[in-house]
């Protein structure tokens, strides 16, 4: 077992140091190493935003890095003192206590040495364990296989064997991290091993304004991307990609999707297994819409009973071609946009008489409950609006906007 390898190395190696260097320098270590272990995550995350603003960007650098620079800061501290403590005592031995007295120091300083040195291994042995634990838990979830880097394979055996000693226990007994970061690790994993589930995680309610960032949408649009991740490609390789890399390195960004997911990460989990959202499907309004010109036909027919066939066609025909992209999305924060449309004041009918196709916009606007109803504001119009199932539909007075839920 690689633990088992690892704590012999380590022990051995910690002790013979500590047989060298003698009692005092090695318990000055021993209180650096407590003091580096017990500051290093809060002050860490004090240099890590540091860091970030000398341009270092990835946020699992600055999330590593900020706290292993406290801990090795500590250690350096603690061992310039046990040097300048070591060379007081040292002195006066040799120069002060006579032979007999320094003979008897210099072997009680050794074997102390050697067993503080054991003690020094054994908490250098309980932080690797955690150190081991924290990113195996991610990546031993992505692992796809002998293509991914040696670090990483290395780095899964390690974590494997931790669970397999029961050494883990260990690790956990000094995890001092929230537990929405290994659910945030777990959702990634899924959705790594799942690239079907794309399709519905777009339009989870609570992510529609991450599909708003021109990011995501570039990125979506990447069809290198798309393949790769279909293909089950290497974590590492997918990790390469210049637009995914944009999104890893623009810090604001990176604390939206986190505010974003981690207020909803069981809701999420249920969705992506249900196609149901607990917390967001009573408000029905959410979601994205696609332009139904079939019952927009429909309604069109019902309020025009005379209209002759021959223009009801040239009515479909333009819906079909001006309504081809157009798109509601409703979000949580009550905001609307109305992707890919004509002007709200367009008349299918008055237009078929021209066949003259009108320009299409993105309209931003509002929407709110109104009495069991919805009350959606566009451009400075309010339109009443109601969701029937999988149906939404718009009351204008030119058009009845009717639209159907993408699933």
């Amino acid at each position: 077992m690689t633990i088992w390898v690892l704590a012999l190395v380590l022990l051995a190696s910690v002790a013979g140091l500590g047989y060298r260097q003698g009692a005092i320098r090695v318990a000055f270590s021993f209180f650096g190493i407590l003091f580096g272990a017990c500051l290093a995550v809060p002050l860490g995350h004090l240099l890590g935003r540091l860091l970030g603003h000398l341009g270092l960007k990835d946020p699992l650098l600055v999330w590593a890095i900020g706290p292993l620079l406290v801990f090795v800061l500590f250690s350096v501290i603690f061992k310039i003192a046990a040097a300048a403590a070591h060379h007081k005592a040292d002195v006066h031995y040799k120069y002060h206590a006579g032979e007999l007295r320094l003979a008897l120091w210099e072997r009680l300083n050794r074997r102390l040495g050697l067993c503080l040195g054991l003690l020094n291994g054994a908490a250098y042995l309980v932080l690797l364990s955690f150190v081991i634990y924290v990113p195996s838990y991610l990546t031993f979830q992505l692992a796809s296989s002998d293509s991914d880097p040696r670090w990483m394979r290395l780095l899964n055996v390690m974590g494997r064997d931790l669970h397999a000693t029961g050494f883990v226990k260990v690790a956990r007994s000094i995890d001092s991290l929230p537990e929405h970061d290994f659910e945030m690790a777990d959702l990634g994993a899924l959705i790594y091993r799942n690239p079907l589930l794309e399709a519905r995680l777009v339009n989870y309610p609570g992510f529609l304004g991450l599909g708003e960032q021109p990011e995501f949408q570039d990125l979506g649009t990447d069809k290198d991307f798309m393949q790769l991740w279909a293909g089950m490609e290497p974590v590492m390789n997918l990790l390469d990609n210049p637009k995914l890399q944009g999104i890893r390195q623009n810090p604001e960004l990176l604390k939206t999707i986190w505010s974003a997911a981690e207020p909803n990460l069981g809701d999420v989990r249920t969705y992506l297994a249900t196609g149901r959202s607990p917390q967001y499907d009573p408000i029905k309004i959410l979601g994205r819409w696609r332009f139904d010109p079939n019952a927009a036909v429909n309604a069109i027919r019902r309020a025009k009973p005379n209209i002759s066939s021959i223009e009801m066609q040239r009515v479909r025909r333009l819906l079909e071609a001006t309504f081809s992209k157009t798109e509601l999305i409703a979000k949580p924060d009550n905001q609307v946009t109305l992707r890919s449309a004509p002007p709200l004041k367009f008349s299918p009918a008055a237009a078929a008489v021209g066949a003259v196709a009108p320009s299409v916009q993105n309209v931003p606007g509002q929407w709110k409950e109104a009495n069991g109803k919805y009350l959606v504001t566009l451009s400075s119009q309010d339109l009443p609006a109601s969701v029937e199932g999988d149906r939404l539909s718009m009351k204008n007075e030119s058009l009845d906007w009717v639209f159907a839920r993408e699933n």
